[in-house]
C-alpha cells in the first residue's frame, strides 16, 4: 500500500512523526509512506488552498517533502507532483495536536487535508488527539493515538463505508485525552456542537503601539450532545464520525422549496 501522509501542525510536528509510525504499520514492509507537510504550522487554515499565488516545495529526505503551504496544497503537491506517476492508495492526515471534534471541524487544516483527498477521489482519514489533564503531562501525550491508531485505521479500511459519490466519504477520528491503556474503546458519533466555546478575538496593544487581535478558542472540555464526537471523546472513547464535503442542509430542502413556492412573487 502507498500512503500519503500531511498534517496542519507542520512538517516538524511531533504528531506527523506519530503518524508516519502508524502509516509505516499500515503499509507494510512491502509499502511505501510519502509525506508532503506544511513547512509551517497551519492550524485553522481550514481547507483553504493557495490559488492566488505559487508554493513552494522542497525535498526533505526520500519521500519527505515541506511546502509552503495548507494542507490542502500538500495533498495537491503530492498527488499532482511528489506521487503524479503513482498515485497513493490512502491518505492519512494528522495527527492533529488537539481535538478536531464538534465546531473545531469548520476551522481544521487537519480535516482540510483530508477533505480535499476525498474530494480528489481518495480514501482519506483525519486523525486528532484530545489534549487535556489526562494526557498532557504524560511523556507522549499522543500515546492515545499511537497505540490505537493503526488497529482503527485497519477497521475502516475493512469495514467502513468507501463510497465513489461525488461528495464522497472522509473519516473523522479523535483520541480521546487518556493514557492508551484507559481507552475505553471506539464508537461511531455525529458532529457535535459545543454551544458555550466559540471562538473570539481579543485586541492586544504592541510595544509600538499598534492595535493587535488575538484569535482563541473556547473552552474544549465543554461537553456536546450524548452520542456525537466530543462526547465520546471526554467519556473515554476514540470517535469515528464519517463526513462528506457537501454543506447542503438536506433537512430543510423541501420546507425551503415549499416556502418559496408559496411566497408573493
Amino acid at each position: 500500500m502507498r500512503i500519503l501522509i500531511t498534517n496542519d501542525d507542520g512538517i516538524n510536528a511531533p504528531g506527523l512523526a506519530t503518524l508516519q509510525a502508524i502509516a509505516s504499520a499500515i503499509a507494510g514492509p512491502e509499502g511505501e509512506v510519502w509525506t508532503v507537510a506544511p513547512a509551517f504550522e497551519q492550524s485553522g487554515v481550514g481547507h483553504c488552498i493557495s490559488y492566488t499565488h505559487p508554493t513552494m516545495i522542497a525535498r526533505l529526505a526520500p519521500r519527505r517533502y515541506a511546502a509552503e503551504g495548507s494542507p490542502a496544497d500538500c495533498v495537491l503537491a503530492g498527488l499532482y507532483d511528489v506521487m503524479a506517476d503513482a498515485p497513493p492508495d490512502l491518505v492519512l492526515s494528522g495527527v492533529n495536536r488537539g481535538n478536531n471534534a464538534a465546531e473545531n471541524v469548520m476551522y481544521s487544516g487537519t480535516i482540510g487535508g483530508a477533505m480535499e483527498a476525498a474530494l480528489q477521489g481518495l480514501p482519506a482519514i483525519a486523525l486528532s488527539q484530545y489534549f487535556g489533564p489526562g494526557n498532557t503531562d504524560l511523556d507522549d501525550p499522543f500515546e492515545a493515538a499511537a497505540q490505537h491508531g493503526a488497529a482503527v485505521i485497519r477497521r475502516l479500511l475493512d469495514h467502513a463505508i468507501w463510497d465513489a459519490q461525488d461528495y464522497r466519504l472522509f473519516y473523522n477520528v479523535n483520541f480521546p485525552p487518556l493514557p492508551a491503556a484507559e481507552v475505553k474503546g471506539t464508537r461511531v458519533c455525529t458532529q457535535g456542537f459545543r454551544r458555550n466555546a466559540r471562538f473570539g478575538a481579543k485586541a492586544h496593544i504592541s510595544p509600538a503601539g499598534r492595535r493587535f487581535l488575538w484569535v482563541h478558542g473556547g473552552a474544549q472540555d465543554e461537553r456536546t450532545a450524548p452520542g456525537s464526537d466530543a462526547a465520546a471523546n471526554l467519556d473515554g472513547y476514540i470517535s469515528v464520525t464519517p463526513m462528506r464535503a457537501d454543506l447542503t442542509a438536506h433537512d430543510a430542502i423541501d420546507a425551503l422549496r415549499d416556502r418559496l413556492a408559496e411566497a408573493p412573487a
